[in-house]
């Protein structure tokens, strides 16, 4: 707009100041002053809106330098933060770095760290050493008490099996030790397995068992002869003479159930069993059984026979021996006697003493060995006090 009114300033002059026309020249038509009013007119325009353009431009561009410089502000404002943190923890790293010790503290502290280190190391040998001589008596310890088990188990129940496990481990805790001086009770502990290898260990719950099945077949058992039952039919119809009501038929009718003809007389009479009396020989023989039970895991061996020879009576003196039953089960009363509940076992004794003799050699031979190291512990201890 400042630029479209220059040439009205200039134009006004130039109307005021006298024109020389010349003579010769025509004065311009109306149409076309107009038409140079016009064009002039849009060079204004298009000059306004390049000046426009060139405005906005500019204010574009002081906009963007604006938020341009905020942004860089920021950017400082955080650069500046984290400089002051750094600079924080500068000053608390100083603290700590003035706070710790000097060269010479840290060195005379290593020095001590190293010295403790060694005295650690030789009481860690020390304690291995003890440790290690505790557990061997311990160990050794444990031999002995096998032994005793095994002398226990083989007086008191004949346990063979048993008896020459606990030996084994004994053996076994002795070779461990690797020492010249247990020869001689190695020696006395390896006759002993010898020994009770050799011995053959009876078979006691084999023998109760079967002693047991033939308790459960003592029910089955019957008596020598069926109980006489004599209705008196045949005798009563000889003898009545068509009435039935004489004397002597009911004489006979009482009798005849007490006699009995046997064809067979040249064997040997058994006494008839009456059926309270055979529930008491049954229960005779079955306890006399029951005790052979016993004796046979107990390892009594005169009871055990005892007892069998009683149910062997028993079956002879109240039972049929034809009877397949009876005869089955006598045979084998009579197998079982034969079998041993009993056998005669190794002493241990000596074997327990050479192990007990051994242990004492060891503990005075560490008696020993410790006086020479107490000794010098004193005289050190002496040293020290003023």
């Amino acid at each position: 707009m400042s630029e479209t009114a220059l040439p009205k300033d200039d134009s006004r002059p130039v109307l005021d100041a006298p024109v020389d026309v010349p003579v010769n020249e025509t004065p311009l038509p109306p149409a076309a002053e107009q038409r140079r009013g016009n064009g002039l007119a849009v060079v204004a325009l298009l000059l306004g809106a390049a000046g426009i353009a060139v405005g906005g431009w500019g204010v574009w561009q002081v906009r963007h330098l604006q938020a341009t410089h905020q942004q860089q502000l920021s950017q400082v404002q955080a650069l500046s933060d984290e400089a002051q943190s750094l600079k924080l923890n500068e000053q608390r790293l100083s603290a700590r770095l003035e706070q710790l010790p000097g060269a010479d503290v840290l060195e005379e502290r290593s020095r001590l760290v190293v010295q403790l280190q060694g005295e650690q190391q030789k009481l860690n040998q020390r304690l291995e050493t003890i440790l290690g001589a505790s557990r061997k008596d311990w160990r050794l310890a444990e031999a002995e008490h096998l032994l005793r088990l095994a002398s226990l188990r083989l007086s008191a129940l004949q346990d063979i099996s048993s008896a020459q496990a606990l030996v084994q481990g004994a053996d076994e805790i002795l070779r461990e030790q690797n020492d010249p001086g247990s020869f001689a009770a190695r020696e006395q502990v390896a006759k002993t397995l010898v020994a009770l290898r050799s011995t053959e260990q009876p078979d006691r719950t084999g023998l109760f068992l079967r002693l047991g099945a033939l308790r459960d077949q003592v029910v089955s058992l019957t008596e020598l002869a069926p109980e006489y039952k004599d209705r008196g039919e045949s005798l009563l119809g000889l003898t009545a003479d068509g009435d039935g009501a004489s004397r002597w038929a009911q004489w006979w009718d009482q009798i005849s159930r007490y006699i009995r003809i046997d064809f067979n007389a040249d064997k040997n009479v058994r006494p008839l069993l009456a059926g309270q009396s055979l529930s008491q020989v049954r229960l005779a023989l079955s306890l006399a059984l029951e005790q052979a039970q016993w004796a046979a895991l107990n390892g009594q061996a005169a009871v055990y026979s005892q007892a069998l020879d009683e149910a062997r009576d028993v079956l002879k003196g109240n039972f049929n021996p034809d009877n397949p039953q009876s005869k089955v089960m006598l045979e084998q009363v009579a197998e079982l006697s034969k079998q041993p509940v009993t056998v005669v076992t190794p002493d241990l004794t000596g074997t327990l003493s050479a192990v007990q003799g051994y242990l004492e050699r060891r503990n005075v031979n560490a008696e020993d060995s410790v006086k020479p190291l107490a000794k010098p512990a004193a005289n050190t201890a002496q040293e020290a006090t003023p």
